[in-house]
């Protein structure tokens, strides 16, 4: 069997797992032990393809209400980086570690198992900061899921966070998107379109929209890296 197809079988294993009701009740039973301290508005999805290319475009949106004191707590680069750990947190937990990132000087990647076993390896992430949005990508450089023509190619994961305007003056707005874009899977490039939705399509999707939904209780990660620590 090869590398992509046992990389395939595993991912649809993961696949099943995290749709299981009895995981997601595990799950939600160790949050529920903190208090949230923002509140969820709504989370939204779309996933298109660019018919010429094969490229793919997901976007997992969701909106937060929270007190305003807590948002200016966290508003700050050390916490964008927080924030990008988290995700690879949830990502692990949600797994049971069978996906996880690995750290480099480089770069991370998203390995299966074992770091040889890599998925997708990034470049190391960029940070865009400002009074009114944060921002963290990793570029996407090649792995197991990356077809031929996606490698290096400009694809990109990105986590954004946006201050929208608010009635309350003690609430605080936030939009965070979790955006993949100009990917091209290989499961979809040398299986099929098919079994690309009911795997990797399918898991990215339950997951992100499953870490949206517990930024409700700001629990952010300590980064590994710590890269903008002074810069709080």
């Amino acid at each position: 069997m090869s590398a992509l197809a046992t990389a395939v079988a595993l991912l649809a294993a993961a696949a099943a797992m995290s749709a299981s009701p009895g995981l997601w009740k595990r799950v939600r039973r160790g949050f529920a032990r903190r208090p949230a301290p923002a509140v969820l508005a709504g989370t939204s999805s779309t996933t298109s393809t660019e018919r010429a290319t094969g490229a793919v475009r997901s976007v997992q949106t969701a909106e937060l209400f929270l007190p305003a004191d807590a948002l200016e707590q966290i508003w700050s680069p050390e916490h964008l980086e927080r924030l990008a750990r988290t995700y690879w947190r949830f990502l692990a937990r949600v797994t049971l570690g069978l996906i996880h990132v690995h750290y480099t000087e480089r770069g991370r990647s998203v390995v299966l198992l074992l770091p040889a076993v890599k998925l997708l390896t990034f470049d190391a992430p960029e940070y865009e900061m400002d009074p009114q949005r944060g921002l963290v990508r990793w570029r996407i450089v090649r792995g197991l899921l990356v077809a031929r023509r996606g490698r290096d190619g400009g694809g990109y994961l990105q986590i954004e966070v946006l201050r929208l305007a608010s009635t309350d003056p003690g609430r605080a707005h936030l939009r965070v998107e979790v955006e993949v874009a100009n990917f091209y899977p290989s499961i979809a490039h040398r299986l099929s379109r098919g079994i690309y939705d009911a795997t990797q399509s399918r898991i990215h999707v339950i997951i992100t929209r499953a870490f949206l939904r517990s930024l409700r209780r700001l629990d952010l990660a300590e980064s590994r890296v710590g890269r903008l620590r002074r810069l709080g």
